[in-house]
């Protein structure tokens, strides 16, 4: 196999070209960027397949991200892989919780995750947010508490948490909760993933 000379500013265009030539089905045109974003960030075909955008999600997400919204996430990295140029210029912010020492401090006292005790504090923010979920279940099952309780409703979940100790129940918890929700159903996930659906979005909002 020989090498294709690519040149550094065409790379990721003609990454797409290729992942592109390689499906066969049809995609719907709104989850087509979100689809094809995940598929290069991971070389893995199975997000054709294993993404859950309930109804309106994207809608939802663009509208929430074009008012300037906040993006909270599990993981300082999900929050180093998401776009800050794309964020400024829409606006928006993005924040990870899990290093604060109030969050460290939190999760001792009542003997719960970090990840739980971030989804408290974001509980009390007060402004629009989007959740983004790339490594803890508990995360989202705490998100599903309170959603249930009404007393943290965000404007969308991403749910992609990579894994196997309740990493598929509390993706199917997500889903059942009725809250607008892209998910990674299964166990594959991560924060790369959950990045790549951030930026995916907020590039939507530059067509």
């Amino acid at each position: 196999m020989e090498l294709e000379y690519v040149l550094p500013n065409e790379i990721e265009r003609r990454s797409f070209e290729m992942i592109e030539s390689e499906i066969d089905e049809p995609i719907p045109e709104k989850l087509k960027p979100i689809i094809l974003r995940c598929i290069h960030t991971t070389a893995d075909f199975d997000y054709l397949d294993n993404l859950f955008f309930s109804e309106n999600a994207v809608d939802i997400a663009l509208d929430t991200l074009s008012k300037g919204a906040l993006i909270v996430t599990d993981t300082n990295m999900a929050k180093s892989g998401i776009n800050k140029s794309a964020l400024k210029r829409h606006g928006c912010e993005c924040e990870c919780f899990m290093a604060d020492e109030d969050i460290i401090e939190a999760a001792k006292k009542n003997g719960t995750t970090r990840a739980v005790a971030s989804v408290d504090k974001a509980a009390l923010i007060g402004r629009p947010v989007i959740y983004a979920v790339g490594n803890a279940p508990t995360a989202l099952i705490r998100l599903c508490e309170h959603i249930k309780n009404g007393t943290f409703v965000p404007k969308l979940v991403i749910g992609a948490p990579v894994g196997f100790v309740n990493v598929v129940q509390s993706k199917e918890m997500l889903v059942k909760s009725g809250i607008p929700c892209i998910a990674a159903m299964g166990r594959k996930g991560g924060s790369t993933v959950a990045a790549a659906i951030c930026n995916a979005l907020l590039y939507m909002l530059d067509k």
